[in-house]
């Protein structure tokens, strides 16, 4: 199972990248435009992913920023974001790479952001949650984007594992 999460640590990396690129071919106000995704721009969305990751390292390590609000804007602009998201992405691969099968199965406590009260539960289901988390939010990122006629993205796991994923297969 512990190869199964770091494969999905590398393709959450590179499909950031993918998202990221596309991004920085916006103009700042498309970039900030609200076309109906839960947190309303690709702004906003990915800010939130960013936040949403943090808060959820912090959970699984004691370590790191963890922001108190799940639309909290941490970086306005686009190319701090982008730093960000590359530092985050590498912080989850590496922190993957101390885990063993017994981590994953031992529990997890934390209080979610959005509601009173402990939490817990095996490591594994919350880093499910983690990445599915990711995979559920660039689909609005991909929605986003084409809400705003820019080319479609490839996000799909099969194309990360077919090029740069090929060591996952």
């Amino acid at each position: 199972m512990l190869r199964h999460y770091k494969m999905f640590a590398a393709y959450n990396r590179w499909a950031n990248r993918q998202v990221y690129a596309v991004a920085a071919e916006l103009s700042d106000a498309e970039f900030r435009s609200d076309r109906g995704a839960f947190f309303g721009s690709l702004h906003r969305t990915l800010n939130h992913l960013l936040v949403a990751d943090r808060i959820w390292m912090k959970r699984f390590t004691g370590t790191g920023e963890a922001p108190t609000a799940l639309n909290a804007v941490l970086f306005e602009d686009l190319d701090a974001l982008a730093a960000a998201r590359k530092i985050e992405d590498e912080r989850i691969i590496a922190w993957m790479d101390t885990l063993d099968e017994a981590a994953l199965a031992a529990d997890c406590t934390y209080v979610p952001v959005t509601q009173p009260g402990e939490f817990t539960q095996p490591l594994a289901p919350a880093l499910a949650h983690l990445f599915n988390h990711q995979t559920h939010h660039r689909g609005q990122c991909h929605m986003t984007l084409t809400a705003l006629a820019k080319p479609s993205l490839t996000l799909d796991l099969i194309y990360f594992l077919r090029s740069e994923g090929c060591e996952w297969m």
